[in-house]
């Protein structure tokens, strides 16, 4: 079943002569349960492509949907509260509040809609990420894998549909960039979570079941990677 689409996908910044064509033409699907890598050189619009996924930025033209929801026509309320709801991001930067304990980094999309955590899905996934003796630490009290952790956890908090990472292992050695996707293979095995991943590395991407390559925009390779 399809969790996202996106349909002829555009995004053009500026205009006339000073105009960059970011995306040219987007057409992809991502179905449910799938573990997808986004590839491409440094300007060849991977995070341009996830922003237009979360719905941080707005298409110039073309449509992005997920789980059936057109994200470019939300606006920017619905779109902030679809995102925390329905997608998990992680980023390169941790992101973390410093004043906030780790529990309550990972349950802030929840409390920000005054919800409670399930205590049996938190503490597995506290659990999973090696984070139950750091729970009551905070930020600045963990080590660059341990944050990039955390940030695992706010993400999947929600059980989100489609878990969007943008380079999370670029502030990371090798040690622990590996540990973060084995546990990104772990959620998408034991859970079936939906992820996409965008990396300019392709030793990360070969983790992934199906590798996109962007270049000028456009998609100019998608195959599985078995």
């Amino acid at each position: 079943m399809e969790l996202l689409q996106c349909t002829d996908l555009q995004k053009v910044y500026g205009k006339g002569e000073a105009a960059v064509r970011a995306l040219d033409g987007i057409d992809l699907t991502v179905t449910r349960g799938e573990f997808v890598a986004v590839v491409g050189a440094s300007g060849s619009g991977k995070s341009t492509l996830l922003h237009l996924l979360a719905g941080v930025d707005r298409p110039t033209a073309g449509q992005v949907r997920i789980d059936g929801v057109d994200v470019g026509a939300l606006d920017p309320t619905r779109a902030a509260l679809f995102r925390r709801r329905k997608v998990g991001l992680i980023y390169q930067f941790f992101n973390l509040i410093p004043t906030l304990p780790v529990e309550k980094n990972i349950a802030l999309p929840l409390l920000l809609d005054k919800r409670t955590p399930d205590p049996a899905f938190f503490d597995q996934l506290l659990g999973t990420l090696g984070l139950e003796e750091k729970r009551r630490a905070l930020p600045g009290q963990l080590s660059g894998g341990q944050q990039q952790r955390a940030a695992i956890a706010r993400a999947l908090c929600y059980r989100p549909a489609l878990l969007l990472a943008d380079e999370p292992t670029g502030n990371l050695d090798r040690k622990n960039s590996a540990e973060i996707l084995d546990l990104l293979q772990l959620f998408h095995k034991n859970l079936g979570q939906t992820i996409l991943l965008v990396t300019h590395d392709e030793t990360l991407a070969a983790q992934a079941d199906r590798v996109i390559t962007l270049s000028d925009g456009r998609i100019v390779s998608d195959r599985p990677r078995r």
